[in-house]
Parts: structure tokens; sequence; C-alpha cells
């Protein structure tokens, strides 16, 4: 009878506080407060990475993902620009190449301004003489040539001089 009455007197809330005042509790509890810090502090850091890599404010986007938790690097996800520095001056060099290539093969008649290839003798839209025929081997030359680089041959006179 003595061990009902003990156990009618004894607190009910008694096991609840009990765990809640135990150690393993404490040490859960700031392991899960240092993993919170350790995570929010590695976004802190790949939000200034990031935004370097990609020619943002480094500097600035760093100090929004220290002020506002988790949210600042949220924000810098959404907004970041949509490459790297790197792949933008990439694509700027192919595009200068590209077009040096383009510019090498092709040029603008100086009348009406339409590409015409190098070889052309008349632009094909307006009629413009843009080069001469060679009178021996008919290949295209510069209106100003005097002399074919191609066979040789003096333009006024029709003499090889080779």
């Amino acid at each position: 009878m003595t061990t009902a009455l003990l156990l009618q007197d004894a607190d009910p809330f008694q096991l609840i506080s009990d765990f809640l005042e135990s150690p393993l509790l404490r040490i859960s509890g700031q392991l899960l407060v240092l993993l919170v810090i350790v995570v929010w502090l590695s976004l802190v850091y790949w939000t200034y990475a990031d935004a370097k890599r990609r020619g943002a404010i480094p500097l600035l986007w760093g100090l929004v993902a220290v002020v506002f938790p988790y949210l600042g690097s949220l924000i810098y996800v959404i907004v970041r620009p949509p490459e790297f520095l790197s792949e933008s001056r990439e694509r700027e060099l192919e595009l200068a190449y590209l077009e040096g290539e383009l510019r090498s093969r092709v040029s603008l008649c100086p009348n009406c301004r339409n590409m015409v290839e190098n070889d052309f003798l008349v632009c094909p839209v307006c009629n413009w003489e843009l080069k001469k025929p060679c009178i021996n081997c008919d290949r295209p030359m510069s209106m100003e040539w005097e002399t074919c680089p191609y066979c040789g041959t003096d333009q006024r006179s029709g003499k090889k001089l080779i």
C-alpha cells in the first residue's frame, strides 16, 4: 500500500521535466544551433564567391547574406546574373572571332551597303562596279591595280611583266 501512495504523490510531469533538463537534450540543442550557424556562414561565403564569379557586387551581396540569414542568399539566387563573367567574356570573344571570319570572306558594297563576296566584280543588288577583271586571266582585281598579281599582266599594255 505504501507503493501506491508513492505513485499517487509523484508529479505527473516529472518525467517530462527530467527529459527537458537532461544533458542529452541540451547537447542536441547546442549541436542544432551550431549546425544552423555553420550552414548560414557557408551560405554567406557561397553568396560572396558566386557574386564575384558572376560579376555582381560581391561585398554587397555578402553583406545582404549576413544581415538577412538564409533569406539574403535566397534573394541573391533569384536576382543573380545568369552567367559567369568568364562565360560572358568567352562568348564575346567567340562573337568577335566569328565577325572577323565573316568580314574576311564578305565585304560591303560602297554604294548600297549590301554584303558582297570578295571576288564579285559587280554588286548584284545595285550593279556597282566593285572590281575589274584581268585582261589576261579574268580574275577579279582592285580598280586601282595596274598589274594583275595573279598572272603578272600589265593592264594598260596587255604585256606580261613576268
